[in-house]
């Protein structure tokens, strides 16, 4: 694996020449946050070696290579799942090759179904914990260049980076809720019974990503910051039927306050 991280870096250094501070990886239906990018370079997945390609509606597949905020920043337009049938190694390949290039930080966002009884539809949580209950991508023979064999999880999540949020959301009168998410494989959506055991088990969110990207970053010693868009409700009660099209329109309609987050949130680091 070590091999095709370094080819896959060489490549884009070769075609890009970038030198850049943040990793930004957008989830489903919150890929806007590019036009807010002042834009170097574009490439598709598929014309980097080694990449997998996304194969998700709402995920476009483009590495985008540019300035937000006032800093150098990569960002993935589009991630990989483990229910698309790669395996942990291809899904968080990525974040890898984007140490290799140089990132200091890594942003993570995500839609997400609420399983706290006080999160609505539309609602920002910023992440300051998670359960993975996906397989962990640490699993197989360790890379002692990449990090060690068992690495620390106690900070999943930067407290410096989650009280800056914070700070940005109340200055600009943006609501955030503040939870665990918990990262399951999919691609069903829960059933009531499996909702109500994520509650049970310390869950306030539920999703089908982040944890396993976050595992890897802090395995390389990359501090991290996640926010979810709660998209659906996994609550007694009010638990609707619904469809991936209608989780995208959701994450669209709260991108421009999870936008505003982020950037400030770059710009002041």
């Amino acid at each position: 694996m070590l091999k095709a991280i370094k080819e896959s870096a060489a490549f884009l250094q070769e075609r890009t020449n970038f030198d850049p501070q943040f990793g930004i990886i957008l989830g489903t239906g919150l890929g806007k946050l590019v036009d807010e990018i002042e834009i170097e370079h574009s490439i598709s997945y598929k014309d980097i070696p080694h990449f997998p390609i996304s194969t998700v509606e709402g995920h476009s597949g483009r590495l985008i290579f540019g300035n937000l905020g006032g800093k150098k920043v990569i960002t993935m337009q589009g991630r990989f799942h483990f229910y698309e049938g790669y395996t942990m190694e291809e899904v968080t390949f990525p974040v890898r090759v984007m140490k290799l290039l140089g990132i200091k930080n890594l942003i993570v966002s995500n839609a997400s179904g609420g399983v706290n009884p006080d999160y609505a539809i539309g609602d920002l949580m910023i992440l300051n914990d998670h359960i993975n209950l996906i397989p962990n991508p640490l699993i197989g023979n360790n890379i002692p260049e990449l990090g060690p064999r068992f690495p620390d999880m106690s900070e999943p999540y930067c407290k410096d980076l989650i009280t800056k949020a914070e700070n940005i959301a109340k200055n600009n009168n943006i609501s955030v809720q503040k939870g665990v998410y918990v990262a399951l494989t999919g691609p069903t959506l829960e059933t009531p019974a499996e909702y109500k055991y994520m509650r049970i088990i310390g869950g306030d969110t539920v999703g089908m990503s982040t944890a396993p990207e976050v595992i890897v970053a802090r395995h390389m010693g990359i501090p991290c910051f996640a926010i979810s868009v709660i998209t659906d409700l996994g609550v007694t009660g009010k638990i609707q039927e619904v469809s991936h099209s209608e989780i995208q329109k959701v994450a669209a309609i709260a991108e421009p306050k999870l936008t505003l987050i982020i950037q400030n949130l770059i710009t002041c680091i």
